[in-house]
């Protein structure tokens, strides 16, 4: 079959509370998220691998504490003082800032700023605060004294779950007996979920093939 154009079509990403599926390897995280009038300090460190719903689960405690998101890296753009006046900020990929001096000091600005009136943090990051190089002895001690909330890599329930909210996403509807095929036989991370669908997604628009267990054996095989 002769392949076809693919078009990139909008990918409609579902950020709600019902729409995060809570399994045995992020239960407890999602309840510390949830929890969140009672964190030390009131600050958390959200920490989990890429693709693991550290953004999501941001924005179900946005929605709940009527915080604001900002990444880590637009901060010395943010206007800090405006920011802390929110009573609460979620600031994402705070580990990627390392090193970025201008970003750190903003970091530490608003930490500091935010607390002393009676605010609440969260970051999201790939580690816990201990493993990221920052170079602001202060700020450093501070988010290493922060409690951390963590999504471990997913069982079998989670990455099914997952998988069904990233075709869902695509606005893709596969056979249902294609998600067990794919946890059963794809590699356990939330990386390769969003890397397979992607293909999946692409191939089918490339070839005019509707997606299930066929095309995914050929994309499975390949890798």
């Amino acid at each position: 079959m002769n392949e076809q154009l693919a078009f990139d079509l909008p990918v409609r990403s579902a950020t709600g509370r019902e729409d995060f599926f809570v399994s045995p390897s992020n239960a407890v995280a999602v309840a510390q998220i949830e929890a969140w009038r009672d964190w030390p300090q009131r600050k958390m460190v959200l920490v989990g691998p890429m693709g693991a719903g550290k953004t999501h689960l941001a924005h179900v405690w946005a929605d709940a504490s009527g915080a604001r998101i900002v990444a880590a890296d637009a901060l010395p753009r943010a206007g800090i003082e405006a920011l802390s006046a929110r009573g609460a900020v979620a600031v994402e990929d705070a580990d990627r800032i390392a090193g970025d001096r201008a970003a750190e000091q903003a970091l530490f600005h608003l930490h500091n700023l935010i607390l002393a009136e009676g605010g609440v943090l969260l970051l999201t990051a790939r580690s816990a605060p201990r493993q990221w190089p920052l170079a602001l002895p202060d700020l450093r001690s501070r988010l290493e004294a922060t409690a951390t909330a963590t999504l471990e890599a997913p069982d079998d329930a989670l990455l099914a779950a997952l998988l069904v909210k990233l075709f869902t996403d695509r606005q893709i509807a596969v056979p249902p007996k294609l998600i067990p095929y794919l946890v059963a036989r794809m590699d356990r991370s939330f990386a390769a979920a969003q890397a397979l669908v992607a293909d999946l997604d692409r191939r089918a628009l490339e070839t005019g093939r509707k997606i299930g267990e066929r095309l995914a054996a050929e994309l499975l095989d390949k890798a």
